[in-house]
């Protein structure tokens, strides 16, 4: 059979020619015939000569090529013709290929006929191309000839099979196949297949590989399934020929079937073939690829595919041998050079299948996001792809981010992986540096926490692996990401560049001048934000290479300077952290770390005076503002508590502080000061007796009224006009620079202050008593300023003094707390309407406000106007001025408190409101974590013993509930603010973004790590705290019979138990709920708080697994339960219990324990609360129902339960009653369960795997019971809307998902048809808002599995539909209800339910028409009802009662002919739009 073939590209004509040209250059072989010579012509008498050269062909001998005198084409018609038209045909055939075979058997002049031929000169014109094709090539053209010339030349080629490559350069075994190649014409295409086979079955390898990459050049596509099952079993036997095989079958059109056999023989050789083979074979499977089997080609593709493995070995060899030969030039480079070539060229094969083949991107994005393997290399690979497939695909770019986000979340994806990833493909990743870098930017702007992290961390790996260009595109890309503003981003990017400062100095100074350009953005970055950009620059500015970060320096000194002279606060912070911050890398303490300037000593004096006047220039500028001096004593506390400042430095300013402090602050106690006071100065809160004048007092009232008399415009006297005037407001932040300074130059010995933790104050009687009525307003505010600055000075107090260990030291820290409780509940008797002096001072402005209640400020605004700022009412209309909108305007040291007199001073018994500390957070100095050691302190129950302090005694005194709650409370506060995730913590729209971290600055210093470090070395002493108050709570319980509100219970030390109970099950919460645990780093800690709980139930058992570890602390915290005092102790207490349980891998037992433990407290009786009737809060109350629930083996019975038992007895119950059953429920409380009582149900219909035919009757059987059990809860939940008639209860009704409704039946009982008021939301909006939902469910999952039930379980499906039709109707009832009272929030919900309705009755209809039953389903039109089913009059209805009683007719089930409609009653009329109910079922 004959077969057309393609023509030569001239990539072919090419190497022709190249051999030609070859043959050419090289000298010829020296074996001849003797009768030839060399250069002539072939004289010869043989038919095979005489008829070339009549056509045209002129054989030449020795080293000239044969000559072509005519056209190509010309040249083989001629012959043909001629050998056609010949006497002797077919003779002359034979004849004529006989004189070739003799005439080749000298080997150059088979050597001439393989090669091409010469065109004569004149004949060169005419030609359209020079090239011209070998003897051999011409006459295998002719078909008559081809057969016998194809089997001369397979006969002459085995001579040459193992011969070497002749003198002349030519490999004649290629040179022979190459005449088999592109043929115009095969004429047995089948024979030349069997030939080659045979020859490629002999030959040697390196002709093999050859020979098989020629056959799709040779072969017709006829022969291509035969070769390809050839090939194949080539391939089982040969392995070297691996390469060229695939090559091959890639170029042929084969079958499926055999292109996956291949496919699945060479995917199990993935794992052993050398890396140079690798390109070629992941292309041909690629490229074979489906799409019905994409995903499971490329998901066996990512199991069998190393390239760890395959890359590391041959990179590591080399990199060890260039260290073994540094001076000697070896092969390891090029072998690495090798090494990279292929994966790259193999990535490269791979980025073209992704880019071109969409099947094949989506498979694999869909393989990864499947796999749930936790083997490294093939996560290397997955993330590998991720990033490449990002970058050659836009359209699948929110799929991969996705899939990436979800990857981080399950912990698959973490920081170890992504670096192993980037030293692993780094060659690949840089040549996509952007598309990574957009996918970092991507991340970035994330909320969860961990997915932000991981965005930073390949901006590090990026900048770390990547040459200098990729570089810095990554310092541009963090750049942009600080000055967009977003909050989140900003400290994220600054933390990233922060840390490759300290990792890559040199190559961050070639990018400094970038970083250098953030400083035209400082107006928009917090002061923590700030700190670190000024720490960046300083550190690339002063470190080893001062001569080329000069200019650094010299613009971080003009933007200081210019800062520093600014008159708003604003500005002049950034000067003050900016100029600190720098002074600290300036007089860094290199003995202890040579990060910054390796290779150099101490500070140099030059330096040291650097440093001090930097930070005399910060002193100048800032003295005449209060705020600013403050702002500069902290900033230079915490530079000194970071352990940073030189020897040098530190005496400096230890002897500057220390004196400046003593003449600003501390008088003699013998002198008492005397002047035009308001009230009357005396020494208080001494705790020693001062007989002589030695003592020394804080002189804070005299401070204080000096500072307003100015203020005021008064004159100061000759003697105070000669004292420097110091604000008192720098007295707290002087003191913790003064000990802080003490601290390190002393190794933590404060001796030399120790004096001023008992000193007395120069106050006045901060008690008014019965003089408040009568005081201005100026005096009121005096007096909560002294109260206020006491208080902050007693905090910084314990700060400095909580880690003393001597007995002495340790009694006069809890005086002094004890002392801030006082104070503060001072505070909260007599403070309103008052803003008090700030005591942080690192905020955007200093236009900070407190909250206050809307009660107060409406009585305030009613009663009369006071003068100076005040906060706006949390519920008020009005918003709240932003503090940022008067930063511009905003002086450094605007007047605190000033205040014009009322115009109407309001009294009674209702401005006495109590105010809630909680709102001047920012008022008061932050306690270090170092205070919290006061923990250890035991605690005694005050009814118990006698708890009044004795200062003067020895023994430990004993920390008292009061005091513990203070220090809980804080602690808690931190927590929240630093371990619970950003996402949990949500803030209001256009909040001030500097508020929530106010009060926290110290805190922010440290990483979560260190805190969670810390609180876990407080968690034994909390534990004894938790142990006592349980033990405490028990004992009143069993005093009081059991009684809830017995003698006690409303007494101020019950509360403030119940609340110390509280906040400790709070920070147990907040500690072990820390995401940090799930970092391999924090794996440690973990064990170790667990152990601290194991270890209160079951001492001295070392080494335990963690799930013993986990269990034991879940035991011991479940004891608790029975102490519980409070509803919200019980809700942390749960959740607690929750977050011990996620950490868990087989968690079942103990989620059976969480949902018994939640049944308990919802059937609990708790106290009732002052302000609520109830005592529990609605959002609580909530969530706790949800939690039981959730983990509840059973929620479809637990549903039941409530809904058939509890709901009963409220109703049976007085007004202000509840559920016997469960107290919590009661009338107020009926709406939140109702609510959750259905999103619950809802949510389990929807989680239910729709039946189908192919499961087991056992199966149908559970699930349609199921569904039955289903259907009576919602039916016990839809009737309850006959009862509670109220609006939000038909709005979930109507949006719940389809669910079956069967009837309770209790619901027709009389009693049940009374009306009872839900006056706190309304259950319209709840059956609305779930009522729909329930029926899409009942569509989706529960039809399928009655489509195959209904023969078997005739009579169970009829009556599960004919429960659900009942039901189904009242939802009918709700929408005509909503329609007669023309709520348009309700209305709004009817179409789509009606539209629900619509779909479930045409649903029914065909799944009996399925089951051969139509005759059952009757269609017709419903009337409209409300909800106590009576009919609703309509215009239509009225002009025509015929036609009304002809629309009364509706579906029903028919029994009586043995077939049941199963259809629903709510069958629609399409032109009305109006479904009602059967008259004759109401």
């Amino acid at each position: 059979m004959v077969s057309k073939r393609r023509l030569p590209t001239s990539e072919d004509r090419g190497s022709l020619t190249e051999d030609a040209s070859k043959a050419r250059k090289q000298p010829l072989s020296k074996k001849t015939k003797k009768s030839h010579v060399h250069n002539e012509v072939e004289e010869n008498d043989s038919v095979f000569v005489k008829l070339l050269k009549t056509s045209g062909i002129t054989l030449k001998t020795g080293e000239s090529q044969n000559q072509l005198a005519v056209d190509q084409i010309v040249f083989q018609k001629k012959l043909f013709q001629t050998l056609r038209k010949h006497p002797s045909y077919p003779k002359i055939v034979e004849e004529f290929v006989s004189g070739l075979e003799s005439y080749i058997e000298d080997q150059d002049s088979f050597r001439n006929c393989l090669l091409s031929c010469e065109r004569l000169q004149d004949e060169e014109a005419s030609m359209g191309t020079s090239y011209c094709k070998s003897l051999i090539k011409l006459l295998l053209g002719i078909d008559l000839l081809q057969p016998a010339i194809i089997k001369i030349l397979f006969e002459k080629l085995p001579e040459f099979l193992f011969k070497n490559v002749n003198s002349d350069g030519l490999n004649m075994p290629r040179l022979i196949i190459n005449q088999l190649k592109w043929l115009d014409r095969v004429v047995d295409s089948k024979d030349l297949t069997t030939k080659i086979m045979q020859l490629i079955s002999i030959a040697p390898v390196y002709l093999q590989h050859d020979f098989v990459t020629s056959l799709p050049e040779i072969l017709g596509d006829s022969q291509h399934a035969d070769v390809g099952k050839e090939l194949s079993d080539l391939l089982t036997e040969n392995t070297l020929l691996t390469v060229p095989i695939l090559d091959v079958l890639s170029s042929l059109r084969l079958e499926p079937k055999l292109l996956t056999k291949v496919r699945k023989l060479v995917m199990g050789k993935l794992s052993s073939v050398m890396l140079d083979d690798l390109p070629m074979i992941i292309k041909f499977i690629l490229h074979s690829i489906t799409a019905t089997d994409a995903l499971e080609v490329i998901s066996e593709l990512r199991e069998n595919l190393d390239l760890q493995h395959c890359i590391l070995p041959s990179w590591l060899q080399a990199s060890q041998s260039k260290l073994k030969n540094k001076g000697q030039t070896s092969s390891s480079g090029n072998q690495e050079n090798s090494g990279q070539d292929c994966v790259i060229l193999l990535f490269d094969v791979i980025k073209s299948a992704v880019r071109y083949e969409k099947i094949v991107s989506e498979a694999w994005i869909k393989a990864i996001e499947n796999t749930t393997s936790v083997s490294e290399h093939k996560q290397i690979l997955d993330l590998a792809m991720l990033f490449i497939i990002y970058s050659t695909n836009t359209q699948t770019k929110k799929y991969i981010e996705r899939v990436l986000r979800n990857k981080i979340r399950s912990g698959c994806f973490e920081e170890q992986l992504l670096q192993s990833t980037f030293y692993v493909h780094y060659v690949v990743l840089k040549d996509i540096c952007p598309s990574i870098l957009s996918l970092a930017q991507s991340l970035l702007h994330s909320l969860d926490q961990s997915i932000i992290l991981f965005g930073s961390l390949i901006y590090k790996y990026a900048f770390i692996f990547f040459d200098t260009y990729c570089q810095q595109e990554v310092i541009g890309a963090l750049v942009t990401h600080i000055c967009s503003g977003n909050e989140a981003e900003v400290d994220t990017a600054l933390d990233v560049l922060l840390e490759l400062v300290l990792l890559n100095p040199s190559a961050m100074r070639l990018n400094a001048v970038f970083v250098k350009g953030i400083l035209d953005y400082l107006g928009n970055m917090s002061p923590q934000q700030i700190r670190k950009l000024f720490y960046i620059l300083s550190t690339l500015a002063f470190s080893k290479q001062h001569e080329a970060s000069s200019h650094i320096q010299d613009d971080m000194h003009l933007v200081i300077r210019k800062q520093l002279s600014s008159t708003t606060f604003k500005y002049k912070l950034i000067g003050i952290i900016g100029a600190v911050t720098m002074a600290g890398i300036i007089a860094a303490d290199r003995s202890r770390s040579s990060s910054l300037t390796p290779g150099r000593g101490d500070l140099s004096s030059e330096q040291c005076t650097q440093v001090t006047s930097l930070l005399q220039l910060v002193h100048s500028c800032s003295e005449q503002s209060p705020q600013a001096s403050a702002l500069y004593y902290d900033e230079f506390a915490n530079l000194i508590q970071g352990r940073k400042l030189a020897p040098k430095v530190l005496e400096w300013a230890g002897q500057t502080i220390f004196n400046d402090f003593q003449d600003a602050f501390v008088v003699d106690i013998c002198v008492v000061p005397e002047g035009d006071y308001p009230f009357p100065v005396k020494a208080l809160y001494g705790l020693e007796d001062y007989d002589s004048c030695d003592g020394i007092a804080i002189n804070l009232l005299p401070l204080l009224f000096s500072q307003d008399f100015v203020k005021d415009g008064g004159r100061l006297t000759s003697q105070e006009s000669d004292q420097k005037l110091v604000s008192p407001l720098c007295l707290a932040p002087y003191f913790r620079l003064l000990r802080l300074c003490v601290d390190r130059q002393h190794n933590g010995n404060l001796e030399e202050i120790d004096g001023l933790l008992d000193c007395p104050i120069f106050l006045t009687d901060l008690e008014p008593g019965e003089r408040l009525e009568s005081m201005s307003v100026k005096e009121r505010s005096f007096i909560c300023s002294l109260i206020f600055l006491t208080l902050n000075w007693f905090r910084e107090v314990v700060n400095a003094f909580c880690r003393q260990t001597l007995p002495e030291m340790k009694v006069k820290v809890l005086t002094r707390l004890k002392h801030i409780v006082e104070l503060q509940q001072l505070l909260e008797k007599h403070l309103a309407d008052y803003v008090p002096p700030l005591a942080n001072f690192d905020l955007e402005t200093s236009e900070v406000t407190p909250h206050t209640s809307a009660a107060v400020s409406a009585k305030i605004r009613i009663q009369g106007n006071l003068g100076g700022r005040k906060r706006k009412a949390d519920g008020s209309k009005i918003s709240s001025p932003d503090p940022l909108s008067k930063e511009d305007n905003s002086e450094c040291d605007p007047a605190p408190s000033d205040r014009s007199p009322l115009e109407k001073e309001f009294r009674g018994k209702e401005e006495k409101t109590s105010v809630s500390l909680q709102n001047y957070h920012a008022f008061f100095r932050e306690l270090d974590l170092e205070v919290f050691s006061i923990l250890h302190c035991g605690l005694v129950a005050k009814f118990i013993l006698d708890t009044e302090m004795h200062t003067e005694a020895t023994e430990v005194v004993q920390l008292q509930p009061p005091e513990l709650l203070f220090l809980l409370e804080d602690l808690a506060q931190k927590l929240e603010n630093m371990l619970t995730p950003s996402v949990t913590r949500r803030f209001p729209f256009l909040k001030s973004k500097g508020n929530r971290n106010i009060g926290f600055s110290h805190l922010h210093q440290r990483s979560a790590s260190e805190i969670a470090h810390s609180v876990v070395q407080l968690l034994s002493p909390m534990c004894n705290h938790l142990e006592n108050i349980h033990n405490y709570f028990q004992c009143l319980t069993a005093k009081n019979h059991g009684v809830v509100d017995g003698p006690g219970i409303k007494g101020q030390e019950y509360h403030i138990m119940s609340s110390c109970y509280q906040r400790l099950l709070q920070i147990l919460h907040g500690l072990f709920a820390w995401n940090g645990f799930f970092q391999p780093e924090n794996t440690n800690l973990l064990y170790s708080a667990l152990e601290v709980l194991t270890n209160r139930l079951k001492p001295g058992e070392p080494d335990q697994a963690l799930e013993e570890l986990l269990s034991q602390s879940f035991h011991y915290l479940q004891n608790f339960h029975l102490s519980i005092p409070s509803f919200q102790c019980a809700l942390y207490l749960i959740r607690l219990l929750m977050v011990i349980l996620e950490k868990s891998t087989a968690p079942t037992q103990n989620k059976g324990n969480i949902a018994s433990l939640a049944r308990q407290f919802l059937c609990r009786v708790w106290p009732s609360g002052e302000k609520e009737k109830s005592g529990i809060p609605n959002d609580q109350l909530e969530a706790l129902l949800s939690i039981y629930l959730e983990h509840t083996d059973g929620v479809l019975k637990a549903i039941e339960e409530i809904a058939g038992v509890g709901v009963p007895e409220l109703i049976n119950s007085p007004k202000e009653a509840s559920s016997s059953t469960f107290p919590t429920l009661t009338r107020h409380t009926f709406v939140i369960f109702f609510r959750v009582m259905m999103a619950e149900l809802e949510k389990t219909v929807k989680g239910l795997q729709a039946g189908t035919a192919a499961d087991s009757e056992r199966i149908h059987e559970e699930k349609l019971l199921y569904w039955n059990m289903a259907v009576r809860d919602f039916s016990i939940l839809i009737n309850l809307i006959k009862v509670f008639d109220n609006r939000p209860v038909l709005h979930v009704c109507l949006k719940v998902r389809p669910a079956l409704f069967s009837v309770y039946s209790s619901c027709e009982s009389a009693e049940w048809n009374c009306f009872i008021p839900c006056p706190k939301a309304s259950l319209q909006n709840l059956c609305y808002q779930y009522g729909r939902l329930f029926v899409e469910a009942f569509l989706k999952q529960c039809m399928p599995l009655l489509d195959f039930s209904f023969r078997k379980h005739r009579e169970d499906v009829l009556s599960l539909l004919e429960t659900f039709q009942l039901n189904t109707r009242l939802l009918h009832h709700l929408c005509g209800h909503s329609k007669i009272h023309q709520d348009t929030k309700l209305t709004r919900h009817v179409p789509l339910l009606k539209k629900t309705l619509e779909l479930l009755v045409c649903r029914v209809k065909a799944m009996l028409i399925l089951n051969n039953c139509r005759e059952a389903f009757w269609l017709g039109n419903l009337k409209n009802r409300d909800l106590q089913g009576e009919e609703i009059i309509s215009q239509n209805s009225q002009e025509s009662a015929a036609d009304e009683s002809e629309d009364d007719a509706s579906s029903q089930v028919s029994k009586s002919k043995g077939t049941e409609d199963s259809g629903e009653d709510e069958a629609s009329d399409g032109a009305k739009e109006q479904e009602s109910d059967e008259s004759d079922d109401d």
